[in-house]
């Protein structure tokens, strides 16, 4: 970490230190969900409503995939920035380097154990006859480049931890412009279909996995990938793992409710699929950006715990304050462009009315999924593993079962609003563990009290 990231983490007032890391950080996520708005446009430009179907019902094992790379990048990041906090500069190379060499691992292991069960696999997604192909051709790519993935969103969380944001935006950005270039090649040029947008997807996160290596291996003083810093102490695994596991268990439970969400939207078509595919991707990009408003002040919040507790209550103290006026903004730009939005992927009505239906619902509860977001992270920079494990249930446990009654009480209508409901289940619990747990965070959380 250079001079300048330490200035930053130690130094300037807490609103300019918010924008250092967190802009970066919003930046890089909303390109990624641009990505996958372009994504589903650009198939949706083929006219085929099973290939749209296909995107949507992968989105669960991506998750997965995406959770291996959370598992070690966010549990090996939030402790690469406590140990900067305590000057321990040493230790950050061993798990950086711990980071990179078990990420590996894990995809590799993935791939080797998905492959031979890849029909179950697709089955399990909910493919029906008309998108069992498709779904298998995006299965099959995703886990062969399954290494890759996990790798990306590794280097991603732990290049932050150091407080390199702009560098951590960089690497998404990158990613994101070479999938969309060659989103475009694949789709009109090759007309690889879905197999193509899933290749596109892994030789992006290559291309930015390089990146974020060449950054840590020649511009990092602390950071590295060199395999003779690797250790797998009983330290660094605890200290990985207690916040690893339950960002990867939140992550497999958004999977699991995402998976389970399909099974019961496929009693209402293909369209009522669809049309929560395009309205999920359109509720991906505010959500994203407060994600990567939370996100990004957990290196700060973290460093701030071991180093400056004060200053932590400062951050926590914006950082709320910005959400409430991001969910604002954006919730009343959906209300008035709706239509609009869902008419930009398809022209079927029917998809229309039901995609802008889904939005209104979901947006109802974008504040609160952005302080469970904070509330998560603040678990997460402060070791407090049992909270953040907490966190990572709370809401597929509540989703679960309220699904199934409202489906029988309401059908569609029914469906579409248990994830409000499990949303404002998830907050609650998260604000009252934060009430429990303030006296041993003081003086970071009174702000919220």
């Amino acid at each position: 970490m250079d001079t300048e990231n330490l200035y930053y983490f130690e130094k300037v007032p807490v609103a300019k230190a918010i924008a250092h890391f967190a802009v970066p950080m919003m930046l890089g996520t909303s390109m990624s969900v641009i990505y996958s708005i372009l994504n589903a446009f650009f198939l949706g430009t083929l006219h085929n409503t099973a290939m749209l179907t296909a995107l949507a019902l992968t989105l669960p094992l991506f998750a997965i995939i995406m959770a291996l790379g959370n598992l070690i990048g966010m549990g090996s990041g939030t402790f690469i920035s406590r140990l900067l906090g305590e000057k321990k500069y040493e230790d950050v190379k061993h798990v950086s380097s711990f980071a990179f060499y078990s990420s590996l691992v894990l995809g590799l292991v993935v791939m080797a154990v998905s492959l031979p069960l890849i029909d179950l696999i697709v089955h399990g997604l909910g493919a029906t006859s008309e998108s069992f192909v498709f779904t298998k051709d995006y299965v099959m790519i995703m886990l062969i480049g399954s290494p890759i993935v996990v790798l990306f969103f590794t280097l991603e969380n732990i290049v932050r931890s150091e407080g390199a944001a702009i560098t951590s935006m960089i690497g998404m950005i990158l990613s994101v412009v070479v999938n969309i270039i060659l989103d475009v090649l694949v789709i009109f040029v090759f007309h690889w279909g879905v197999i193509g947008v899933a290749s596109a997807t892994v030789i992006s996160n290559l291309v930015a996995s390089v990146f974020y290596a060449l950054h840590i291996g020649y511009k990092s003083q602390f950071l590295t990938v060199s395999l003779k810093w690797f250790k797998a102490t009983k330290d660094i695994l605890s200290n990985v793992l207690k916040i690893g596991v339950p960002v990867f268990i939140m992550s497999i439970f958004l999977g699991a409710m995402s998976l389970i969400f399909n099974y019961f939207l496929v009693e209402y078509g293909n369209q009522a699929v669809a049309a929560y595919g395009i309205s999920s991707r359109l509720l991906q990009f505010p959500e994203f950006i407060l994600m990567g408003l939370c996100e990004g002040v957990v290196p700060l919040i973290a460093f701030s715990f071991t180093a400056n507790k004060l200053r932590m209550k400062k951050t926590i103290g914006f950082t709320f304050k910005t959400i409430l006026v991001l969910a604002v903004v954006f919730g009343v730009i959906v209300y008035l462009i709706s239509d609009h939005l869902i008419g930009l992927f398809t022209t079927d009505p029917q998809l229309i009315v039901m995609g802008s239906y889904i939005l209104h619902v979901t947006f109802l509860s974008l504040f609160i999924t952005g302080m469970t977001t904070l509330f998560t992270g603040i678990f997460q920079a402060t070791a407090q593993g049992t909270a953040a494990f907490i966190m990572s249930i709370a809401q597929g446990i509540t989703l679960i079962p309220v699904l199934f009654i409202a489906n029988e009480v309401s059908g569609f209508h029914g469906v579409v609003w248990s994830l409000v409901i499990a949303d404002a289940v998830t907050f609650l619990v998260g604000a009252i563990m934060l009430y429990v747990l303030r006296n041993k965070l003081q003086p970071g959380i009174d702000q919220l009290a």
